[in-house]
């Protein structure tokens, strides 16, 4: 059994002593496993959309799981990505359309879904198109450990090479729809076409690629009209690129999400008859601020280090794959330092407290940190040497807080 030296008394962890007789390790509780808001799985999360909207349809092996949907012939999914739900109501006057859609006034209503453990694109993109939560589909994290290669996997830029099937084996919802005679396509980037993300997540029917957002709404309400029973996916993702470069508060970020909210009324002005569409995204997003009381350099930090064989995940969201032996020792470590700004978990606890969703597949489980840290304040877990990229980011996202785990849920109907 590896044994690690004690944590060191520092600010972040425990406190002072507040008298001579005090000892200097007393500090507050760690968080509370169990006290992390969980995502709405089976009713009210990204996983559940797709699955609703195919069931409406008469797909076979799809459940309308959000119940308040009514079925239409036709569906369209705008996924934005980095929307968060609150990011939205705080900017109405950027996105005056879409402040519209939270009420009734055009014929549909808003409402939040949650994304999902964690709150990241490969994940949320995941659970989007194959209608399950990320335990069962096993993208459970931005980089996870390959069980087979002990390597990191980036699971967003699919880096090392891994098979796709044998990685998510699942068929997504657009592959059941077109199997059951629905006109299914996607509407995106020609850069994501032909992508190991793509070919598990959102495959099935047909794919058209364009290159500005304008020309993807026309080609979308084209897509809907060809046939009798349609469902089309449409995908915008410069809006998170300004807020993790600029930050969501930012210039760029205002500009990116008016043009968003131009884009959904364009596409709202050539929705075909008996369409519903909806506009969702896969995070939210919150500024940290640069100094070293918010981003915490695990490059740096010889009590996180210790025991640590990989670090997985990103910032909010880490997993934490420990030498073996040392695994307890890790979790008490990572407790010590980090418990009164992260729910730090064990592996097991995180499973059993459903952060993942209500079944884990046993080939997702060895997927999970020996610990999963999961950030409660506007903190960060950077690691300066080995992401320098995702460590200067200003915008960030991935744990179950409301600014990250909300998403829109917009809806118009013709």
């Amino acid at each position: 059994m590896a044994h690690l030296p004690p944590p060191a008394a520092h600010d972040r962890g425990r406190s002072a002593p507040t008298s001579p007789d005090a000892p200097w390790d007393a500090h507050p509780e760690p968080l509370s496993v169990a006290s992390a808001p969980l995502p709405e799985y089976g009713s009210g999360s990204l996983a559940d959309l797709l699955p609703t909207l195919a069931a409406g349809m008469g797909v076979p092996d799809t459940k309308a799981a959000i119940t308040e949907l009514t079925p239409a012939d036709r569906n369209c999914v705008f996924l934005v990505d980095g929307l968060g739900w609150e990011q939205l109501k705080a900017h109405a006057d950027e996105a005056p359309f879409m402040t519209s859609l939270l009420g009734s006034s055009r014929g549909g209503t808003g409402r939040p879904l949650t994304t999902g453990y964690p709150a990241t694109t490969a994940t949320s993109l995941a659970s989007v198109g194959t209608g399950l939560p990320p335990g069962a589909h096993g993208l459970p994290g931005y980089t996870v450990r390959n069980p087979e290669t002990g390597e990191l996997m980036n699971q967003l830029r699919w880096q090392p090479w891994t098979p796709p099937q044998a990685w998510q084996p699942y068929p997504t919802i657009f592959q059941l729809a077109h199997r059951a005679g629905v006109h299914a396509a996607q509407v995106s980037s020609p850069t994501f076409e032909n992508t190991p993300l793509t070919k598990v997540a959102l495959s099935g029917g047909t794919f058209h690629g364009r290159l500005s957002g304008e020309d993807r709404m026309d080609l979308a309400a084209e897509q809907l009209a060809a046939g009798d029973r349609s469902l089309v996916y449409t995908y915008y993702a410069e809006l998170d690129g300004a807020g993790h470069r600029y930050g969501v508060d930012s210039d760029t970020w205002r500009g990116q999400l008016m043009h968003v909210d131009r884009l959904v009324q364009r596409l709202t002005e050539q929705l075909p008859p008996r369409t519903a569409l909806y506009v969702t995204a896969d995070h939210g997003m919150i500024d940290v601020p640069f100094d070293e009381e918010h981003r915490i350099d695990f490059d740096e930090d010889w009590e996180l280090r210790a025991g640590v064989a990989l670090l997985g995940g990103e910032g909010r969201a880490r997993h934490v794959y420990a030498v073996p032996g040392a695994e307890n020792d890790v979790l008490t470590c990572w407790r010590e330092v980090l418990g009164e700004q992260f729910w730090v978990a064990s592996r097991e606890e995180a499973i059993a407290a459903g952060w993942f969703g209500p079944h884990i597949d046993d080939r997702v489980r060895a997927r999970i940190g020996d610990v999963v840290a999961a950030a409660r304040d506007d903190v960060l877990i950077i690691a300066s040497e080995r992401e320098p990229k995702e460590s200067a980011m200003v915008g960030n996202h991935g744990s179950m807080t409301p600014a990250e785990q909300l998403v829109p849920l917009l809806e118009v109907r013709s």
